[in-house]
C-alpha cells in the first residue's frame, strides 16, 4: 500500500479516502490502526487541513470553542494540546491538524496535489475504481468521502468578472502568502460568515473598504479572548470524557444545557434579561441558552430578532447605515448562526461604506472596479466572500458513478438523496462523512465528523466479521429518510429564508433542505438503532449469498 503508484500501474487497497482534513485524517487513523486496513488518501492541496488549509482569509477562525473543537481518538493528545484562544483561529487549527498528521504518521498514506477525477463502481468485481489528475489508478472495496460540506467556493457569474485589472480573492481559496491591504481601496462582496469575520480586519488596514451586502445578518458578539487556562486545566482536562460524552448526545455537539423556557410564557422583562445575558456572554449560547421556542415559533423568534435589531441601532451611529444593516426579511437562526468581533462597530469607521445591492444591484465588474445600478466604484482589490456551493458542490467536482453507470450528479439532479447522510442507493460501499441528510453543518463539526467516522468504522468491521462484500442503502429507506429530513425542517425557521441550506445561493440549484435539523444526539440515536437492528435499511451482499436486512 505504501508504494508509490507508477504511471500505468493499478494500486489495490482496502479503501480510498478523498480529502485530508479532519474527516479524512480521522477516518484514515481508524481504518489503519483499529481495523488493520490499507488505505490511500488523495488530497487536492499540498498539505493537510481541508477547510483550514484553504480558508486563510483575515480573521478566519472557528465558531466552536477550542476545547471542544478537536479530534478525540487520542486521550493523550487531548491532555497535551493547549489552545491559546477561546475560539481557535485558522493558523492554530492548521498547526493542530499538522501535528496530528505528524504525530500519528498519517502522511505516508496521503498523496497531495492530487485531485480525484473519476470514481466508478465496477459491478463485476464489486470494487471502486478511482482515477486522479496525476494519472493514479486505484481499486478499493470502499470509497469514503471526507470532502467537506462547505468547501466548493462560489463566485457569482457577474458580467465583466474577467476584466478586473486589480487583485481579486475568494475567502475560501485564499493565497498562502500574506495579502497586504495597506493603502488599498478594497471591496468585499458578501456578508456571510467569512465576510463577517474578515471585514473588521480588512477595515483596519485598508485605505477604504466598501462592503456590498445582499442580506443583512443577525450576528452575536463572539467575546473572543485568550483562553482561560485555569478553566481548561481544572475543569476541562480532568473531566474531558464526561464533557465529550455530553457533547456527543447534545443537540448541537456542545456540552451545554439547552433552555427549556418559552419566550412567549416569559414577561418582557424576563426576555430582556435573558437576551442581555446571552449578548454579554457571547457566542451561540444566545440561541440555545435563552428560550426554546425561538427556533420553532415565529412570534417567539421575533422577540429575539428585535432585541438584536435594537443592539444594531445602539451600536451603529449613522441612521442610513443602520437601516441597511437591520435584518427584517428572515427570522433569527434561519440562516447560518453567526458570531462576530466588532462587526457592527466597523461601520462607524470613516473609511468604511456599506452598499445595499438589493436596492442597487451589481451590474458588472469593470477593469477599474464595480458598477452598480446607481454608481461606479473604483477598487484596487475585490474580495469575494460569496460562500460555497454547499453540501453537493464538492461531490460534483468529481465524476462519481454507481451501478448501471449512474452518475451521482444525475442521481441528485432534483436534490441530494441519501440514507442517514451516509450512503446513496445505487452507490455500494461508498460512505460519506457529513453528507447531505446529516446534521453536520448544524452542529459542532468535529463532533459530527467523529460520529460518522466511528459509525462507518463499526459498519465496516461488521461487514468484515460477517464476510459481507457489499453494503448498499435500500432505495425505500433512502426515500423515507429524505422525507423525514424535509418534514422536520418544515416546522422550523430554516424554511423561512433563502439560504445555502436550501441551495438558494446557487442559480438553478434545486430548492431542497439538505441538513438534518433533528439534532446531533437524536441523529446518533437513529444511527445506533439502525446498527442494532442489523443495519436496517441497508442491503448486505456476501458474494453469491444475499443478506437483506
Amino acid at each position: 500500500m505504501d508504494k508509490k503508484t507508477e504511471p500505468g500501474n493499478v494500486q489495490d487497497v482496502d479503501a480510498v479516502i478523498i480529502g485530508a482534513g479532519f474527516a479524512g485524517l480521522g477516518m484514515l487513523w481508524r481504518l489503519r490502526e483499529q481495523l488493520g486496513m490499507s488505505a490511500q488518501v488523495f488530497e487536492t492541496g499540498d498539505g493537510v487541513g481541508g477547510t483550514w488549509y484553504w480558508n486563510r482569509y483575515p480573521g478566519a477562525r472557528c465558531d466552536s470553542e477550542s476545547y471542544i473543537y478537536c479530534l478525540t481518538f487520542s486521550p493523550e493528545l487531548l491532555q497535551e494540546w493547549n489552545w491559546s484562544g477561546k475560539y481557535p483561529e485558522q493558523p492554530e487549527i492548521l498547526s493542530y491538524i499538522n501535528h496530528i498528521a505528524d504525530r500519528f504518521d498519517l502522511r505516508r498514506n496521503i498523496k497531495f496535489n492530487t485531485r480525484v477525477t473519476t470514481a466508478r463502481f465496477i459491478e463485476d468485481t464489486n470494487r471502486w475504481e478511482v482515477e486522479t489528475d496525476q494519472g493514479d489508478r486505484v481499486t478499493a472495496q470502499y470509497l469514503i468521502t471526507g470532502i467537506g460540506c462547505i468547501s466548493a467556493g462560489n463566485i457569482p457569474d457577474i458580467k465583466g468578472l474577467e476584466t478586473f485589472e486589480g487583485e481579486s480573492y475568494h475567502t475560501g481559496a485564499w493565497p498562502h502568502n500574506e495579502v497586504d491591504f495597506t493603502g488599498k481601496r478594497v471591496a468585499v462582496i458578501g456578508t456571510g460568515s467569512s465576510g463577517i469575520q474578515s471585514i473588521p480586519v480588512i477595515a483596519k488596514q485598508a485605505e477604504s473598504l466598501t462592503v456590498f451586502q445582499r442580506t443583512p445578518q443577525y450576528t452575536i458578539p463572539a467575546r473572543h479572548e485568550t483562553v482561560d487556562r485555569k478553566f481548561l486545566d481544572e475543569q476541562v482536562k480532568p473531566n474531558y470524557e464526561e464533557i465529550l460524552e455530553k457533547a456527543r448526545w447534545s443537540k448541537a455537539g456542545f456540552p451545554v444545557e439547552f433552555s427549556e423556557r418559552l419566550a412567549l410564557e416569559a414577561t418582557a422583562e424576563e426576555r430582556q434579561e435573558a437576551y442581555e445575558a446571552g449578548w454579554a456572554k457571547g457566542g451561540h449560547g444566545f440561541l440555545w441558552g435563552s428560550f426554546k421556542d425561538i427556533g420553532v415559533d415565529r412570534r417567539a423568534n421575533d422577540t429575539a430578532a428585535e432585541f438584536i435589531r435594537a443592539k444594531i441601532r445602539e451600536i451603529v451611529k449613522d441612521p442610513e447605515t443602520v437601516e441597511k444593516l437591520l435584518p427584517t426579511d428572515h427570522p433569527l437562526g434561519s440562516k447560518r448562526a453567526l458570531i462576530d468581533t466588532n462587526y457592527f462597530e466597523t461601520y462607524n469607521r470613516e473609511n468604511v461604506e456599506l452598499v445595499d445591492i438589493r436596492h442597487s444591484p451589481i451590474q458588472e465588474i469593470t477593469p477599474d472596479g464595480i458598477r452598480t445600478e446607481d454608481e461606479d466604484f473604483e477598487f484596487d482589490m475585490i474580495v469575494f466572500a460569496t460562500g460555497f456551493d454547499a453540501m453537493t458542490g464538492s461531490f460534483f467536482k468529481m465524476d462519481i458513478r454507481g451501478r448501471d453507470n449512474l452518475s451521482l450528479k444525475d442521481k441528485w439532479a432534483e436534490g441530494p438523496k441519501t440514507y442517514l447522510g451516509l450512503q446513496v442507493a445505487g452507490f455500494p460501499n461508498m460512505f460519506m462523512i457529513t453528507g447531505p441528510g446529516s446534521p453536520s453543518v448544524l452542529a459542532n463539526m468535529t463532533v459530527a465528523i467523529e460520529q460518522h467516522q466511528d459509525w462507518i468504522t463499526d459498519f465496516i468491521e461488521h461487514m468484515r466479521t460477517h464476510d459481507i462484500e457489499v453494503a448498499e442503502a435500500d432505495a425505500d429507506a433512502e426515500s423515507a429518510w429524505v422525507s423525514h429530513v424535509n418534514k422536520i425542517a418544515e416546522s422550523t425557521m430554516f424554511m423561512l429564508a433563502d439560504s445555502w441550506y436550501l441551495g438558494a445561493n446557487i442559480p438553478g440549484k434545486p430548492r431542497v433542505f439538505m441538513p438534518y435539523v433533528g439534532g446531533l444526539g437524536t441523529y446518533r440515536e437513529k444511527c445506533n438503532e439502525v446498527a442494532d437492528n442489523d443495519y436496517e435499511g441497508f442491503v448486505l451482499n456476501a458474494g453469491v449469498r444475499q443478506l437483506a436486512t
